[in-house]
């Protein structure tokens, strides 16, 4: 499910679930596991999450494995889902999506938990389109993405559930940088060295100080927001936008 390699105190971590990275319970628990041993190694400075293929950084929850869950097996993936979200959110190292194939719903999530998005200069598009499969977005990448881009941009990035191109995600603030393909790695590595030259417990303290609001935000509401899209998930028509999905999987 992952591919690690670290380059000068620099982890990557590719995501190589197949050719769409699809995340399911095996992705997110080896996803989880490893940042947690890499948070309390003082010899990994930074981390770069990118995709081991140029197609998919990930299309998102893998629907077809899902699809098949009771309601209480999913509620635990789901769950667990939204707290690797939290951890990529609040992970005391720096943290960089290097974003080298589409982003799609849970694949966008992720790389919007990061520090940093850069993208290649390439058709690589990004979105949300949870409302065209009958579910809301993730509460955690609705309060993230509303702190980043305002409320007009987040409003009709989530309620037209489009894709959009590098080009337009840089101009509502999404994407941080767009980098040609054959320079994307070596950028990347280079913004995480330097961020990874600060000291490592004011950088931590300081990256929890400016997501506080947020944090504390997403914490008072999520078991709520938890249940509601739960109940989305199995709802009658809900679960015939999802059938209708698989196709593409």
């Amino acid at each position: 499910m992952l591919k690690i390699t670290i380059k000068q105190k620099i982890a990557v971590i590719e995501l190589n679930n197949e050719v769409t990275n699809a995340i399911g319970p095996t992705l997110v628990s080896a996803l989880r596991a490893k940042l947690h041993e890499m948070s309390s190694d003082d010899e990994i400075r930074a981390i770069i999450l990118t995709s081991a293929n140029t197609k998919f950084f990930s299309i998102g929850l893998d629907i077809p494995e899902l699809y098949e869950y009771s309601k209480e097996k999913f509620t635990q993936f789901y769950t667990a889902f939204n707290e690797l979200c939290m951890e990529i959110y609040t992970y005391p190292k720096p943290t960089i999506a290097m974003i080298n194939g589409h982003a799609i719903a849970g694949g966008c999530i992720l790389a919007l938990c990061c520090d940093y998005r850069f993208i290649s200069q390439e058709r690589k598009l990004m979105g949300l389109n949870e409302i065209k499969l009958g579910v809301p977005v993730p509460y955690p990448a609705l309060q993230i993405l509303d702190n980043m881009i305002g409320s007009e941009h987040t409003k009709d990035f989530v309620y037209m559930g489009e894709f959009h191109p590098p080009e337009s995600l840089l101009e509502i603030g999404i994407i941080d940088e767009i980098i040609p393909p054959d320079e994307l790695f070596e950028y990347s590595l280079d913004r995480c060295q330097s961020l990874g030259k600060n000291p490592s417990l004011a950088f931590a303290k300081i990256k929890l100080d400016l997501k506080m609001p947020v944090i504390a935000q997403i914490k008072t509401e999520i078991n709520s927001h938890i249940l509601s899209f739960v109940d989305s998930w199995y709802s009658h028509d809900t679960r015939v936008l999802l059938k209708e999905a698989m196709g593409k999987f």
